[in-house]
Order: structure tokens, then sequence, then C-alpha cells
């Protein structure tokens, strides 16, 4: 049995066309691109035969010096041939792919041994503060609730997509964005000149009501407003990996490592739960 899509692609290349005719807001694909050069530049190795994946492949070619990339669209067949590149990016389009693992592995298997993929695409916090307001204004207003907004993936379960792609050495780390509007409204107007709107397959046609709309903006302005502004918060996670190759670094063996992490540290060994054991605390961004 068929899985049903989560996206409508129609309504996917609607909105993208729609975006450009109006005036693109880029900013987001300028913050993924420089990304994207800052890893190209620790990597610091010439690729010669990258290809580029997504709506606007051909700006980021531009933008990341890469003239002799080849570009391509995101559909659900990639035009990559295999084993053809050193180097694929997917420019910032995976958050709305139905088979985001299938897209994956296409990309590896367009790489050459120990080629680089790279797909920025937007994580589990983007637009968090959105969702919370339109949510809690639809069941205040209405009783129910709608799916309004494109879900999005946790690090962890992103992270994992490599490791399922056949990737090898994934790594998934984040860069949060908080960008302020003067309001709701106008992030909402920002994010249809971006192409990022409503594009689920299973979306409610009828549209938002002005009164949830009007209780969203106020509860927005009530909970995360600051100096007369609001703030947004945008997600943008990278995914690397490398194509698979005799060369590569491996992992080692559990139970291989020729000297204990307690006499590394120069510090006594406890037994796991154990009072002694030290523990960290939890991590803030």
């Amino acid at each position: 049995m068929q899985r049903p899509d989560l996206f409508d692609t129609d309504a996917i290349t609607r909105a993208r066309l729609r975006a450009d005719r109006t005036g693109f807001a880029s900013f987001l694909q300028d913050e993924a691109i420089a990304e994207v050069q800052e890893r190209l530049k620790e990597v610091n190795r010439t690729f010669t035969s990258p290809a580029i994946v997504g709506p606007r492949a051909a700006d980021w070619a531009k933008a990341l010096g890469l003239p002799d990339a080849k570009c391509v669209a995101d559909e659900e067949v990639l035009a990559l041939n295999e084993a053809s590149h050193d180097l694929v990016i997917s420019a910032l389009c995976l958050h709305v792919a139905n088979d985001p693992v299938g897209q994956l592995v296409q990309m590896r298997r367009a790489l050459k041994p120990d080629g680089l993929l790279l797909a920025p695409l937007f994580g589990g916090e983007t637009l968090a503060e959105l969702r919370d307001c339109l949510s809690a204004a639809e069941v205040e207003v209405t009783g129910g609730l709608a799916p309004r907004m494109v879900p999005m993936g946790e690090i962890r379960d992103l992270g994992a997509l490599l490791q399922r792609a056949g990737l090898a050495l994934p790594v998934a780390d984040s860069t949060p964005l908080t960008v302020t509007y003067e309001t709701a409204l106008h992030l909402m107007r920002d994010l249809r000149a971006m192409g990022e709107v409503n594009v689920l397959a299973a979306r409610h046609r009828g549209g938002l009501r002005r009164d949830v709309l009007m209780r969203t903006l106020a509860l927005y302005a009530e909970r995360y407003g600051q100096e007369g502004r609001i703030r947004a918060t945008f997600d943008i996670v990278m995914l690397t990996g490398w194509a698979p190759a005799e060369n590569q670094q491996k992992p080692l063996r559990p139970g291989s490592a020729a000297m204990r992490l307690a006499d590394a540290l120069g510090t006594d060994e406890h037994p796991a739960g154990d009072a002694a054991t030290p523990r960290l605390p939890p991590q803030k961004d």
C-alpha cells in the first residue's frame, strides 16, 4: 500500500512561483548559503564536479562561486547521474520533501567515493512562536485545530536520516536565528514572500478566519513581544555526510581503546548510577 504524500507538490510550485512574482525574500537563503560557505572552508578541499539541488540552485551556484555546478530541481527523482559528483548540496528544500530519505539516498548515489553532501534545511524550532500562538488562538476561538503549518523534524531525527541513507561520518548541527518583526502579520507576509507557506496535502482549504487571525496577532504580541516588536525563530539544521570510501576514518570498535577514559582525565572511575558519578548540567544554546 502506497503511503500518502505529506506535501502537495502542486502547492509547493505555486507558492514558489508566487514568491518569485511578488519579490522573493532571500535573507534565510542567504543565511543558509553563508553556513555552506563556512563548511566548505573548514573542509579545505577543491571540488571539481559539484551539484546543487533546489528551486534556486542557480542562485546558490553563483553565490557559492561554483559556476560549473550542475543545478537540478528538487523533484521526486533527481536528475543526477550515479557517482558523478564530489560535492552535492541540497539548497534549503529538503524540509518539504515527501521522501527525504529517498532524496538523500539519490544524492549519496550521485556522489563519488568520499564525496561530500551538505543539506541545510529548517529544523524543529522553526517558527515555534507562531505555531504556539496560532494553535492556541484556533483552539480558543473555534474549539478545534486544523493542520496549518508544515511540521519540521527534530535535529536527532534529521541526523538519523543520514545514516538511513547510507552516508558515512554523519553530522547534524543547528544554527538558530532570531528575527524581529513589527507584528506577526509582517512575519506571515515575509513567509509568503519566501514561498514558505502551508503546503500540506491535508491542509485546511478554507483559509484562516479573521477572528482566529486577530487572536493570533494578539497572543503573539502578548507572549513574544519585545520593545514594540515580536520575535520569530528560524532553525537552520545542517546535515553533513560523506559517500563511503575505503580510505575514510573509521570509528574504533567498542572495547578497543588503548587506555581508560578515567586515566586520560586523571580522575576516579565510579560504577554507573553511583552517587559519586558527576552529572553534567543541561546545555543551553
